[in-house]
């Protein structure tokens, strides 16, 4: 039988349960949640049915019989695994065919698909930039853009949110600075918290002006806004203009993964050089598969009339809670203000009892005492579902 030394049970007992003793008390302490769909717009979470306002799958795909049925096809042509890296044995045609939609949709040369989002991130940012470089980032960018600046081993700077005024300054100094070294902004579309948007236009003007590059997060956009869902980056015209299109598979197409956009030497240099793609078994053949199927429909008449839907309701949902700017909530994301991190987890709570599931998102995804309900919308969402969460939440609102 294994024993555990008392050294071991001392750093357990006094170091691991004192840290779990602090989230407690500071009301940050998180847990899974067991979740079942029972329909197509219910869940069973914890055991109790509710209407899930807390997905990302904006347009419904997830559970769309169509991707349904291309998983199983895949699965039954390619198998379940793919067996090893990209690099040794395990590039597949359904990788490269997924590659090469993406790169016709986002409008660039190329494009190359990872495990998950946060592993282009961590993959990306380290195999481009280095020591001499300079990372600028929003200071809202998601935690793994974040994490890829740090592995980096680049200077990192971070900018005020939507601030360019103040961006404009650090890239002036970092330029008189280091006249050589390379520069890559980084900032994400649709911004995941908070559902607002970047000044994309006048950033690509910026970076332009001093000679960086620019890395846009497209993961709350894709599939929703722009010309057949291509995001913000294409929905302003600024394909070329953009070196770096990020983004996810597992929100809007509703499967898994992650992928870059960009020139072909750049994907060329990625393959060599991102460690993510690298040291990881490729994804699932079937998975690629289906992630393909996913962008041809978000792209045809079908991704049309779920955005169509999609639009509506959040139209509605805005219609009942005129306080909150719609200008600024820009996608699928509509945050809901609490404040304390306690009052948050309490009115998520009461919203489950009432039916509804709205998470409460608090430090460190988001600022001390920004605490917040995030509520995002479906295709999927009745307009009486919709009706009812209002009612709850006004409770609630700040």
């Amino acid at each position: 039988m294994l024993r555990m030394s008392a050294d071991h049970l001392d750093w357990v007992e006094g170091g691991v349960a004192a840290q779990l003793g602090d989230l407690d008390a500071a009301g940050l302490r998180r847990r899974l949640r067991l979740l079942q769909r029972d329909s197509v717009g219910l869940v069973t979470l914890d055991g109790g049915t509710v209407v899930n306002f807390s997905s990302n799958d904006y347009l419904g795909l997830a559970v769309s019989d169509q991707l349904k049925q291309a998983m199983v096809e895949a699965v039954s042509r390619h198998g379940v695994g793919s067996g090893a890296s990209r690099l040794v044995c395990g590039n597949m045609e359904c990788h490269e065919a997924l590659e090469a939609a993406l790169a016709e949709f986002k409008g660039t040369e190329a494009a190359l698909s990872f495990s998950t989002g946060h592993a282009v991130a961590v993959g990306v940012l380290p195999a481009l930039c280095g020591a001499g470089d300079t990372i600028v980032l929003d200071k809202l960018s998601h935690a793994s853009l974040i994490d890829g600046a740090r592995l980096s081993g680049a200077t990192l700077r971070i900018f005020p949110h939507n601030n360019l005024e103040k961006l404009e300054r650090m890239l002036v100094a970092i330029r008189a600075k280091n006249a050589k070294g390379r520069i890559l902004v980084v900032t994400e579309s649709v911004f995941s918290m908070d559902g607002d948007a970047a000044p994309l236009a006048a950033l690509v003007e910026l970076k332009d002006r001093h000679g960086a590059w620019l890395l846009v997060d497209e993961a709350h956009a894709f599939g929703i806004l722009g010309p057949q869902g291509r995001g913000l980056v294409a929905g302003l015209r600024l394909e070329k203009r953009v070196e770096l299109q990020m983004g996810t598979l597992s929100k809007a197409a509703g499967v898994s993964g992650g992928y870059v956009a960009a020139s072909r030497e750049v994907i060329d240099l990625l393959i060599n050089r991102a460690r993510s793609l690298i040291y990881s078994t490729a994804p699932p053949p079937a998975v690629a598969a289906t992630a393909a199927a996913a962008v041809a429909m978000i792209g045809g008449g079908e991704g049309d009339r779920r955005r169509e839907r999609l639009w509506a309701n959040r139209a509605h949902l805005l219609s009942l809670l005129p306080e909150l700017d719609a200008d600024l909530v820009m996608a699928a994301i509509v945050p809901v203000m609490i404040g304390g991190e306690r009052e948050a987890v309490a009115a998520a709570e009461q919203l489950m009892e009432a039916g509804f599931f709205a998470p409460a998102i608090r430090y460190p995804t988001v600022a001390r005492s920004q605490a917040r309900l995030r509520v995002t919308l479906s295709a999927l969402h009745e307009l009486v579902e919709i009706e009812g969460l209002v009612g709850c939440l006004r409770r609630h609102m700040v």
